[in-house]
């Protein structure tokens, strides 16, 4: 086979991919919408009191001391993870009901109402809004986590970009390595036609 033909058939091969990596590399340097899909959700704070004693724990490797709209909270980082503590009692704060996490995250959502709306749902840790995120809650470490449909469609975009196909981890390996070895013959073989 010529190096005219070889380069024709790698070229047919790699037509999808390289029309799918311009396509969702022009997405990936543009980047629209990405703000709001990546997003960090904080739980809303407030002032705390001027005065409070804390008693600490030399096992404690972090800790920082918060107050939401559900009241004081006493964060500390152990080897094992964080713990939410109640600062005056030092004992862990028992999980918050489906009503405190409804106030809690509607306290947060009031940074962006347009993108979150109102809870339409708590079911443990986990909320849907009226807007279709979804927000998980780690009450241990007082974190919100959200993930919209804008979300999901750039996590899409990034598995079409990295031949991420299947869903299947060994197959997809392998298209991408295939990916990339047709590129390097399609410039090695590109090259050779351009020097003769």
């Amino acid at each position: 086979m010529t190096t005219r033909a070889l380069h024709r058939a790698a070229g047919l091969v790699m037509l999808l991919p390289l029309i799918g990596w311009a396509v969702t590399g022009a997405f990936f340097f543009l980047k629209p919408g990405y703000s709001g899909a990546y997003e960090l959700l904080q739980i809303k704070t407030y002032p705390l009191e001027a005065t409070m004693a804390l008693r600490t724990d030399p096992s404690w490797l972090e800790v920082r001391v918060e107050k939401s709209i559900l009241g004081e909270h006493l964060l500390a980082r152990t080897s094992k993870g964080w713990l939410n503590l109640d600062p005056h009692t030092c004992e862990p704060k028992p999980e918050p009901s489906a009503d405190e996490i409804r106030m809690l995250v509607t306290d947060a959502f009031s940074a962006n109402p347009a993108r979150y709306g109102r809870v339409a749902s708590v079911e443990g840790n986990n909320i849907t809004t009226d807007t279709g995120v979804r927000v998980a809650l780690d009450w241990n470490r007082l974190t919100l986590a959200q993930r919209g449909k804008d979300t999901n469609r750039i996590d899409t975009i990034y598995k079409i970009h990295y031949l991420q196909w299947t869903g299947l981890e060994g197959v997809d390996k392998v298209l991408g390595a295939l990916g990339i070895l047709l590129t390097l013959a399609l410039s090695v073989l590109g090259a050779r036609l351009l020097l003769k």
